[in-house]
């Protein structure tokens, strides 16, 4: 439904060239809006644009952000772009880890180092970018952690009031994060689910733009500039495998959707080498469940219970539409449990210098899996998604580690354990 909140707010009427809004089941369209769902069919909405020619010049000597691609972007007005300069992540040839695991053509896509420290900081960006368009006072988010920050560190930019609505049992380095940025944060006695319907409520009653709720039409735009930044980084290459961490899976359609965009200004030639897979970990994995079961509808799972809290999300929203794009490209689901999660974190940390949290665990983990069983041809350009920094988990990831011993300060004592 409409938020009644704003129902009668001027911007209901607002056309802009750019882009308008499109049912995804129906196909009803409607102006580019404060809305999210369809008034027929309560289908969810996604942004549609009036593409401009775009040559791959056009990008060659732009900033280092995603807001690179503006014109493939929602936002109207440069003006109202609100940017802390995330974006263009490295795109690392995993050279060593590649070895270990027999690929010869593997590349991380390393978001642990974007400003907040995980991929967020996309569609935190580009959602409060939009509801500074729309003259919103104030923003909010349910979060897992992640997109606590991300929001919290946009909306301090931005001079907005920010709200987060989290389970209680996130991570301590993810909470600090949020409330160093200023934001209000309530921690909600239950799941991510009962936080995200909290929010959902509040931002209907109180007129919060809730980045990944009331918002979300725009805020998964930001997403997708995961794949135009792998596709300029493979200088304008399909890749033959993605594999990506999956939570609510709006991540998964959004970087879909961005590789069919390039297709659609011809950036990009035919799609049909692509296969795109979902990872997931054990404890919450019910897309996973689906496609293993062969089902078109994800069973939420009710209390997760996973080390890789980021992906804690029991009733993933775009669930479903990951089933249809796993199809779509000829992709697979996998799980992966707390030890192989842990253990793909030191591998990844040990090869390539690289430190993630969990969630780059489980897409470590399942790629690792892939390759076992002949899943992955040793020639194909592999992209691994890593999505967040192991500063964000360190608790879990120390329960791994052996703690160092406290030793005397003296030269003689510790000279005689350095080998």
């Amino acid at each position: 439904m409409i938020l009644g909140y704003f129902k009668n707010k001027l911007w209901e009427n607002i056309v802009m060239a750019k882009t308008h809004l499109q049912c995804r089941e129906c196909k009803k369209e409607y102006e580019p809006t404060f809305k999210y769902v369809c008034d027929e069919c309560f289908g969810p909405l996604d942004v549609k644009y009036n593409f401009p020619t775009i040559s791959k010049d056009k990008f060659k000597d732009r900033e280092s952000t995603y807001w690179r691609y503006f014109e493939l972007l929602p936002i109207e007005d440069k003006n109202n772009i609100v940017s802390i300069d995330a974006g263009m992540t490295p795109l690392v040839k995993a050279e060593k880890l590649g070895k270990e695991l027999g690929l010869n053509n593997l590349y991380i896509k390393n978001d642990s180092v974007n400003p907040t420290f995980s991929f967020k900081d996309r569609p935190a960006g580009v959602a409060i970018s939009k509801a500074k368009e729309f003259g919103l006072k104030s923003v909010g988010c349910a979060s897992t952690g992640n997109l606590a920050s991300a929001t919290a560190a946009h909306a301090a930019k931005a001079d907005m009031p920010c709200y987060i609505f989290a389970p209680s049992d996130i991570e301590t380095a993810k909470i600090a994060q949020a409330l160093s940025y200023g934001a209000e944060y309530i921690s909600v006695d239950g799941t991510y689910d009962d936080a995200n319907r909290i929010a959902a409520q509040i931002g209907d009653s109180k007129g919060v733009g809730v980045v990944n709720i009331n918002m979300r039409s725009y805020y998964v735009e930001g997403s997708k500039t995961l794949a135009y930044e792998v596709a300029e980084q493979l200088d304008w290459n399909v890749p033959n495998h993605l594999i990506v961490p999956t939570g609510s899976g709006a991540m998964l359609n959004a970087i879909c959707k961005g590789f069919e965009e390039l297709q659609t200004v011809s950036l990009l030639d035919n799609l049909s080498s692509m296969h795109i897979h979902s990872a997931q970990p054990h404890g919450c994995a019910p897309i996973v469940d689906a496609f293993k079961k062969n089902n078109d509808k994800v069973i939420p799972v009710e209390q997760p219970d996973t080390v890789a809290k980021s992906l804690a999300i029991g009733d993933p929203g775009d669930g479903r539409y990951v089933l249809k794009r796993l199809k779509q490209y000829n992709g697979i689901a996998e799980e992966t449990n707390n030890k192989e999660i842990l253990d793909a974190i030191l591998l990844l940390a040990k090869t390539e210098g690289i430190f993630t949290e969990p969630a780059g665990g489980v897409s470590v983990s399942v790629l690792k899996k892939m390759v076992e069983e002949g899943k992955i041809d040793k020639n194909e350009t592999t992209i691994c998604y890593v999505t967040g920094n192991g500063l964000k988990a360190t608790e879990s990831i120390m329960s791994v580690l052996t703690k160092p011993k406290v030793m005397q300060a003296d030269v003689a004592k510790i000279s005689a354990v350095i080998g």
